[in-house]
């Protein structure tokens, strides 16, 4: 599913009304057919549709990351997808007024990034790579990553963003990010670490062991890469649940 084919972030348009939309034909902005709602929502959406062919153009899908639900906001990726980053922290502890991020792992278009603390893990760094993307995917980092970082580096995280962890929970999808995995088939070299084996490779680095700093940076690292499969997953099955069960009869 593409942001085209939303109607969900216009003010007044739930669900039941897309739906309604979807079964009319109105799969997509350039079918709009405003004899299906009232004279004033068909108003609304047209200037959303106005707006919004703006937006695109401008490669900004950041209204329509704020106007989605958590849970939907996985209809912006296709856009972007190649523009998407992922991203991952690990950190000291659970507290960002007094724990350290240790590293910072960012998978963009096959590629993955990796700052580390009292290396090159900075502020500015940060911004840059985060600059360079369209759209942010983490999994619980709406409620982790995104204000620890922004805690520990006195940053401002704008960056449109899906959080896994809502539209799996909308496809029934609970635990966290390893158990998911496992339970759809994406396999990871190293299962048995958890975020508690991270902390603990972290002090073990700084008492010397360098090997404990690369087996954290791989395990931090994976994460990132592993989000992009389980980001196609749940994009694919939502849109046959979402949209293909409302317009099966087209």
């Amino acid at each position: 599913m593409r942001i085209e084919n939303s109607f969900i972030p216009v003010r007044g348009v739930g669900e039941t009304t897309e739906r309604r939309l979807w079964e009319n034909g109105v799969t997509h902005w350039d079918e709009f057919d405003g004899s299906v709602v009232g004279s004033t929502l068909a108003e609304r959406i047209e200037t959303f549709i106005e707006e919004g062919r703006t937006h695109l153009k401008r490669g900004d899908i950041s209204p329509f990351a704020e106007a989605l639900p958590a849970a939907s906001r996985w209809r912006c990726y296709e856009n972007v997808s190649d523009e998407t980053c992922f991203l991952d922290i690990e950190t000291t502890g659970l507290d960002a007024t007094c724990e350290d991020v240790t590293t910072v792992s960012l998978y963009r278009d096959g590629d993955t990034t990796t700052f580390v603390k009292d290396r090159d893990l900075t502020a500015a760094r940060l911004e840059r790579e985060l600059g360079e993307s369209a759209l942010l995917v983490t999994f619980n980092g709406q409620r982790f990553d995104v204000p620890f970082l922004e805690t520990c580096f006195d940053v401002s995280i704008d960056v449109p963003h899906v959080d896994l962890m809502y539209p799996c929970k909308k496809l029934g999808l609970d635990g966290g990010l390893k158990a998911i995995e496992r339970e759809i088939g994406i396999d990871r070299d190293r299962p048995e670490l958890s975020g508690r084996d991270a902390v603990r490779l972290w002090h073990e680095y700084e008492s010397g062991d360098e090997g404990a700093l690369e087996t954290l940076v791989e395990y931090n690292r994976a994460d990132t890469r592993n989000m992009e499969p389980l980001m196609e997953h749940v994009a694919d099955r939502l849109h046959e649940d979402v949209f293909e069960a409302a317009t099966a009869g087209d």
